[in-house]
């Protein structure tokens, strides 16, 4: 987490420590929902809050315009709405019945990939 927002970590540098300061991480990472870089220099050892993420198969089962309906295909069986992704390939092969796999990041449902047309 960086600003409050659910980040991938591309890398992670350390320097020593000095002679009155503590050794210090540079962490580069990305944002899940916006793909925007962010980087955050803080003391190496101090705690940080990691995201809980919940990977889902689901179904689509209409398309609302700027949303898809989904069927979970797991034990509960409920349906929600989730915002269609904005990676071109992934939106290419979105239809109607194919089966696709959900991350639930800190309550934001997010499509990533699709798994059967």
């Amino acid at each position: 987490m960086i600003d409050g927002e659910p980040c991938r970590v591309i890398s992670v540098e350390k320097s020593k420590p000095g002679k009155h300061g503590s050794a210090k991480a540079n962490i580069t990472a990305v944002g899940f929902f916006d793909n925007r870089k962010r980087n955050v220099i803080m003391p190496a050892d101090r705690q940080v809050d990691v995201p809980l993420i919940d990977k889902r198969s689901a179904t689509i089962i209409a398309d609302m315009g700027e949303t898809l309906s989904l069927m979970d295909t797991g034990e509960p069986y409920e349906t929600y709405e989730v915002a269609k992704p904005t990676d071109e390939e992934i939106a290419a092969k979105i239809q109607l019945n194919a089966e696709v796999e959900v991350w639930d990041v800190m309550g934001t449902k997010v499509i990533t990939r699709v798994k059967q047309a």
